[in-house]
């Protein structure tokens, strides 16, 4: 039986979907397979995990101009030393989850993850596989320390591979244009009737699913800001707005919904389980451009109207999907009436944001890395 040991992190919740999908497929494809997903960070010392995780999310929502810094420091420089440094130190204390579980492939979806068992191949203290997959549109440096060291490399596009091949020397035989991993349930077929029942919505009118920051809450004003111009428009549209774990944002988005007299065509949520069934009856949605949300978008062939991206990964993200045309970024001198209006009045906009984003799709990643890894020939 080979056994596999998948690694993630908690910063941001893209790490931990990635590897949740990539368990749940192989569980469920293949036999003779045993799967053990682990936070790297929580294992190695779940204090540091609760406070680094902590102050990513307090970085990243108080000041997100020092995240940006932070970020791109981190590629090179001090920043970049002390990160190696630590993980070298850290990868230490995993080895011994790697020597109890004795696996023969270690699957990564995060940085800290992959440069620990990197370390540890380089010192010969692992033998098995190691496959690595990046969950953000942009390579950065942090993800590709050791990479001589890796088997697999999987990315979400063939900007990313190009560039993972020519400017950091690994193999083209190693580096996979996959796309991010996704749930099983964006390859299913939904009764789209049930759903407009289950949400109160109307099948003749066109549906925009509105992710309001979540427990980031970047923005706050500039997201009321961005329901309120939507709201205008609830002639045409209906309004699906989840404003997340975040009490202040919900209250502000019911506060809208009385201030207009609580309109049928808005409904107001904290969150959602039912995400690939909202997409499915979407004409667009409107999100921060994580990894994971931007995948699971292109993958339903939804156009995206990017808002508040964390700077660092996800602007980079934001950079490439308006690029191949499947979005419009909302930045933040861009008059947002004036964008919103212009986008939702436009007789072909969305058709051709769609046609866009069906391009750059990739619906089964996770079938695709999984098949790629466990059907390897040389394994």
């Amino acid at each position: 039986m080979r056994k596999i040991l998948i690694l993630y992190a908690k910063y941001g919740g893209g790490h931990s979907s990635a590897a949740n999908a990539i368990k749940n497929y192989i569980d469920n494809h293949y036999e003779d397979t045993e799967t053990n997903m682990v936070d790297c960070m929580e294992y190695i010392n779940r204090a540091l995990n609760k406070i680094s995780t902590g102050t990513y999310k307090k970085i990243t929502s108080a000041t997100p101009r020092l995240w940006k810094k932070v970020y791109h420091n981190s590629e090179k420089g001090i920043l970049s030393k002390i990160s190696n440094g630590s993980n070298k130190f850290m990868a230490r204390k995993l080895y011994h989850l790697v020597e109890e579980y004795s696996p023969d492939i270690i699957i990564s979806t995060h940085m800290f993850s992959t440069q620990m068992i990197s370390y540890l191949k380089k010192k010969n203290k692992v033998n098995c596989k190691l496959a690595t997959i990046l969950t953000d549109f942009a390579p950065h440096d942090q993800w590709l320390v050791g990479c001589k060291y890796g088997d697999f490399f999987f990315v979400s596009n063939e900007n990313m591979r190009e560039t993972l091949i020519n400017s950091f020397g690994i193999s083209k035989h190693k580096v996979f244009a996959t796309g991010i991993p996704l749930s099983e349930k964006f390859n299913e077929s939904f009764d789209r009737q049930k759903i407009y029942e289950e949400f109160g919505l109307k099948p003749d009118k066109k549906t925009i699913l509105f992710f309001g920051g979540g427990e980031f809450g970047l923005g706050k004003s500039r997201t009321v800001a961005i329901l309120k111009a939507l709201a205008k428009h609830l002639d045409e549209y209906q309004i699906i707005a989840i404003s997340g774990r975040n009490k202040r944002m919900h209250d502000a988005f019911v506060e809208i919904y009385e201030e207009l007299g609580n309109p049928p065509e808005l409904k107001i949520y904290d969150f959602i389980t039912n995400v690939p069934e909202a997409m499915s009856i979407s004409c667009l949605v409107v999100t921060k451009p994580g990894g994971l949300t931007s995948s699971e978008s292109l993958a339903s062939q939804l156009p995206m109207l990017i808002i508040n991206p964390i700077p660092g990964q996800e602007e980079a993200n934001a950079e490439f999907i308006e690029q191949a045309g499947a979005a419009i970024w909302l930045r933040p001198n861009d008059d947002v009436d004036i964008v919103i209006h212009n986008l939702l009045e436009s007789p072909d906009a969305l058709d051709k944001m769609k046609t866009c984003a069906s391009k750059i799709a990739h619906i089964d990643a996770t079938r695709d890395i999984c098949e790629t890894i466990l059907n390897d020939n040389n394994k």
